[in-house]
């Protein structure tokens, strides 16, 4: 019987990806984008997208980065916040904070940092504790 792939995954067929910044390529600044990018170089600055990042083994990343979906397989430097999830491959390596709804480590990888999960569709407010929501209401009632 044939398994169906779960489409919570992202896709890392190479015909997947809208863009590459290759091996030997150095890139410092804000990166923006739209699509699959895969990232096999050096990049340091910041990334912002709703899409999905990959960073493939032997690239190094120094970045803060938000991102819809990350998938490492090289080494991050730096904060990553992940809309959808962060997936950590080996050989990969990530030293910094993650903030994230889902995270997978695959066995041998490097994780130095802490993590925050959380589902960022969801408010602040619902994490809250009975007696801090109803200080809050009391708060809005008095304004």
């Amino acid at each position: 019987m044939a398994k169906t792939r779960d489409n919570t995954h992202p896709s890392l067929r190479t015909d997947d990806i809208t863009t590459i910044l290759g091996k030997g390529s150095e890139f410092e600044g804000k990166l923006n984008f739209e699509g699959t990018l895969r990232i096999e170089g050096v990049f340091s600055g910041e990334i912002h997208s709703d899409s999905v990042l990959v960073i493939g083994e032997g690239a190094k990343v120094s970045a803060e980065v938000d991102v819809g979906t990350i998938v490492i397989n090289g080494e991050v430097r730096g904060n990553v916040r992940a809309k959808t999830g962060v997936e950590i491959r080996h050989p990969g390596r990530l030293i910094g904070n993650v903030e994230a709804p889902s995270l997978i480590i695959e066995k041998g990888v490097i994780f130095e940092g802490s993590c925050k999960m959380e589902n960022f569709s969801t408010r602040t407010d619902s994490f809250l504790v009975p007696a801090e929501k109803d200080k809050k209401a009391e708060a809005a009632e008095s304004s």
